[in-house]
């Protein structure tokens, strides 16, 4: 066996050699800027978007400088985003608009981007339930109001503006609710100024949503039972005042029916 191996380890390394040489090989090589966009169009209506990916990167090389490598930027971010790469989808998002801020398409690079973070995860909230309480989830839905915003004030006359506007106010609603639910969480846990605390910042920091009746009933309910009647008192006669018909100091806290965050 031992002079074997002369003969076999040559044949094995050639193998090998062909076999990187295969892994390798470029396909797109001799392929025009307009096939490899063909094919990255394919690919990502097959819903193959780590296919389309690289196909995209190729073909922002490619097409240097021109519109069309813009637009392979653009779609390799949506790929990103369609295929659960939402942090590749935003750099990619950021360094195009870094790179192209005349850009007629600025304004979708803008909403791309707001739905990235829109979509993780809004309805996520509702881990509160089980886990200990942190902020984790408030990042990305700031980051996507941020994004929607800024468009809206700069494209006011943008196709995207008014979803944009639509999704701007359901984020305001879910982080003022998310608020409120935090601070009921401490309130049935007896831990009443982390209750008063969270409840005063759902109501200076959002106004006009639906979550303030909850935050200013919560702070009747945790003045009283601080033993903290003149601030009780207050925060009854504010609650009266915005919600006559208000039915939580007769009937308390409503049944959770529906996950919290479900604002319709």
């Amino acid at each position: 066996m031992p002079r074997l191996l002369p003969v076999v380890l040559p044949l094995v390394l050639a193998g090998t050699l062909a076999a990187c040489s295969s892994t390798n090989e470029d396909k797109t090589a001799g392929w025009s800027p307009d096939k490899i966009y063909a094919e990255a169009r394919d690919e990502m209506n097959s819903n193959a978007y780590d296919k389309a990916v690289p196909l995209l990167e190729k073909l922002e090389g490619r097409a240097a400088g021109t519109p069309l490598a813009q637009q392979a930027q653009l779609e390799k971010a949506y790929a990103q985003y369609k295929g659960g790469d939402k942090a590749q989808a935003v750099a990619t998002l950021d360094r195009f608009m870094k790179l192209h801020p005349a850009s007629p398409a600025y304004d979708y690079a803008l909403y791309l981007k707001g739905l990235v973070n829109f979509n993780d995860d809004l309805g996520l909230f509702s881990w509160v339930s089980r886990q200990d309480l942190s902020e984790r989830d408030q990042r990305a839905a700031k980051d996507s109001f941020e994004a929607f915003r800024e468009l809206s004030t700069r494209f006011p006359d943008s196709r995207y503006t008014p979803d944009a506007r639509q999704r701007m106010t359901y984020i305001v609603n879910s982080l003022a609710q998310y608020e409120v639910h935090v601070a009921r969480y401490y309130f049935e846990r007896g831990a009443y100024v982390a209750a008063v605390s969270r409840a005063q910042n759902a109501i200076a920091e959002y106004k006009d949503v639906p979550a303030t009746e909850e935050a200013l009933y919560i702070l009747v309910r945790s003045y009283d039972a601080l033993d903290m009647p003149q601030l009780r008192d207050d925060a009854r006669r504010v609650l009266l005042a915005s919600y006559p018909q208000t039915t939580l100091l007769n009937q308390g806290f409503r049944a959770k029916s529906d996950p919290w965050w479900k604002l319709w």
